[in-house]
């Protein structure tokens, strides 16, 4: 599913503007690009838990050429489903 039909399809749901709905979910990626740069965690009641995690520098090797590269730190996001949604989907 793409972001234009997330958007519609939530629009549908909640019986709001297809722009209400985006801009609502472009708070909930600001809020969480803000929180997860802080490494804080974010929870989502009913959802799941958005945590950060940082991942050391490393030398990668680029296979076709051999040629050795430094991959610089970085923060990535992992997410963990909450038990509820799980029950749901099972």
């Amino acid at each position: 599913m793409d972001n234009k039909k997330l958007v519609e399809t939530v629009a549908a749901n909640l019986g709001r503007s297809d722009e209400d709905v985006s801009k609502l979910l472009e708070a909930l990626a600001g809020v969480l690009r803000t929180r997860c740069g802080e490494m804080d965690c974010v929870y989502v009641p009913g959802f799941g838990t958005f945590e950060p995690k940082k991942r050391n520098e490393h030398v990668m090797v680029q296979p076709s050429t051999g040629k050795r590269m430094l991959v610089p730190p970085k923060v990535v996001v992992g997410f963990k489903v909450s038990n509820v949604l799980k029950a749901k989907l099972k």
